[in-house]
């Protein structure tokens, strides 16, 4: 299968964004594609960019931010819109009105297992399936059960949330220990106010304090080469930086940082993207929120691409990179019960 298709295949399942990083695992994990490349997601980016190119409107992607990628026909680029798929639909059972994403479809069925019965991937996407909890037209959706369980654990352990799943070796998949009620309300509370307080801090220093965060925190995220511009000569950008991907794709952006407590309009989006530069993709932060409008002109299929990051989305990537804040771990013992204890 091309490279393109099979990108096609796993956004369709997926149905949101996916990096071209988390695309390209999710496409190698189900084999829909293989290559010997030392930075296939390099790869993927390129390609699907060049049939962007190549086929313009009618291309079948559309990308919604840096080095990531969207089926050009989902509803929230059209409203009221059907998502449409070239694919021809699979048979599946009478429940198939209420199928799941993957990670629903395997908490489900690992919810309706013993207490702390473990399942193999194989088994519990067998299960979800055969329940018709599950409708994927990909030929190993074995594999895209296991790497998407995997991404889910790595994502919630970046971002201090309570995972969901848990590996416990050889390919067996189990539901995670749920903390009693009131500890897990706790932790909770406690790191929503942290990411409000995060936010609050950022509203209240000065506009260039606010800028140096952004700068800090770009480079947090692995961009290169990021650099203040110099005030009154930046045409409405504030930041400049490299993302780079896989050594191979380079993606200059141009970043407009508000420190805004009112919401941002679609003129900013308009301003910033008549600012940028060849070969340039741009981004917007601010402390506050967008306007419809704004995430619409966004998204506008037809211009150069522009990112937004509100609030809430900055409050989370600076706690994730402990800027302003500190990830702290404890030891939790639970007692198991009699028939737990009593097992190997």
């Amino acid at each position: 299968m091309k490279a393109t298709d099979a990108a096609y295949e796993v956004l369709v399942q997926a149905d949101k964004p996916l990096h071209c990083k988390e695309l390209t695992e999710r496409m190698l994990a189900a084999g829909l594609w293989t290559t010997n490349g030392k930075t296939p997601w390099a790869t993927v980016a390129a390609l699907i960019q060049a049939d962007m190119k190549r086929d313009g409107a009618q291309s079948r992607f559309r990308q919604t931010g840096p080095g990531i990628f969207a089926l050009a026909t989902t509803p929230d680029l059209f409203p009221g819109l059907e998502k449409q798929s070239s694919r021809p639909k699979q048979p599946v059972s009478a429940q198939s009105d209420n199928h799941m994403s993957f990670l629903d479809a395997a908490e489900h069925v690992l919810r309706g297992m013993k207490d702390g019965e473990c399942l193999h991937y194989r088994d519990l996407t067998t299960r979800a399936i055969e329940d018709g909890l599950l409708r994927t037209a990909g030929k190993t959706p074995e594999a895209i059960m296991t790497a998407q369980i995997g991404i889910d654990i790595r994502r919630r352990d970046a971002r201090g949330e309570t995972q969901r799943f848990v590996r416990e070796g050889r390919g067996m998949v189990g539901l995670a220990k749920e903390l009693p009620i009131g500890i897990a309300e706790q932790i909770h509370q406690h790191n929503v106010e942290a990411r409000r307080e995060l936010l609050k801090r950022a509203k209240e220093v000065t506009p260039d304090a606010f800028e140096r965060l952004v700068e800090e925190l770009l480079g947090a995220m692995g961009f290169e080469d990021v650099e203040k511009t110099q005030v009154g000569n930046d045409g409405g950008i504030d930041v400049r930086g490299t993302l780079v991907v896989g050594d191979v794709v380079r993606i200059r952006m141009a970043v407009q940082a508000k420190r805004w407590t009112g919401t941002v309009s679609a003129p900013t989006v308009q301003q910033l993207r008549g600012s940028l530069g060849v070969h340039e993709q741009g981004l917007v932060i601010t402390t506050s929120k967008f306007s419809a409008k704004a995430r619409q002109e966004a998204e506008r299929s037809d211009a150069s691409p522009v990112a937004l990051m509100d609030g809430e989305q900055l409050a989370v990537l600076l706690a994730e990179h402990e800027l302003g804040a500190r990830r702290r771990q404890h030891v939790l013992f639970t007692v198991e019960s009699e028939e737990q204890a009593g097992q190997p």
